[in-house]
């Protein structure tokens, strides 16, 4: 992704802590607190301009989304997605998801999803790659037991790559597509991204993976 300076961006983000939680890691253990209802926690990591959040936090009020970012200039984006939308189950951590067990307690998360990340593809960037193993253990430590991660991109290197890493770290594949737009899956929220390439004849690949 390439990143635009925006230098109203922070002051932005700042100024809305409605849905933007300024000491994330203060609310570890703590987030049902922020949302009006006591819903599961589902979390987007790499959440980018916060359509999918957004949208699926509109489409099941009864569960409550967290997005992640890291870039302001990028979360910043969200956000406006989230002001306009309106709704109280949809909240930001414009972060570092590096270490999610800063943020979160083991059991406070119930799904993870991640969507078009980077795909990193030199072999010297592996440990880079946001389903590399220890993403993965960073993960398990947050999700209540037997807990998911829904993963989405185009690129097939990468999530052939991501298959192999979920099933050497012992968890099973639920759902496997190769194309997920010609497959019978139905609910599907889609991404920036995903619109861009699907628009242009690009597969989707998407694996439900369980703990």
């Amino acid at each position: 992704m390439r990143l635009r300076h925006k230098p109203w961006a922070r002051e932005k983000v700042d100024n809305n802590p409605q849905y933007v939680a300024a000491a994330p890691k203060e609310q570890k253990g703590k987030w049902k607190e922020l949302f009006e209802s006591d819903q599961p926690i589902h979390i987007e990591v790499g959440t980018g301009r916060g359509r999918f959040v957004t949208e699926m936090a509109r489409a099941n009020p009864h569960i409550n989304y967290i997005g992640i970012e890291k870039f302001t200039s990028v979360a910043v984006d969200a956000l406006d997605c989230m002001l306009e939308a309106n709704l109280p189950n949809v909240k930001l951590i414009n972060d570092d998801a590096n270490e999610l067990a800063d943020y979160f307690e083991k059991g406070e998360v119930d799904r993870v999803y991640l969507n078009f990340s980077d795909p990193w593809p030199k072999a010297r960037h592996e440990k880079r790659r946001l389903t590399y193993k220890t993403f993965l253990a960073s993960y398990e430590n947050v999700l209540v037991d037997n807990g998911e991660i829904h993963f989405k991109t185009d690129n097939r290197v990468l999530y052939e790559y991501s298959l192999v890493s979920m099933s050497q770290y012992g968890m099973k594949l639920k759902f496997i597509s190769l194309d997920l737009h010609k497959s019978d899956f139905e609910g599907n929220i889609m991404t920036e991204y995903e619109e861009k390439f699907s628009s242009k004849g690009n597969p989707i690949y998407r694996v439900e993976a369980q703990f």
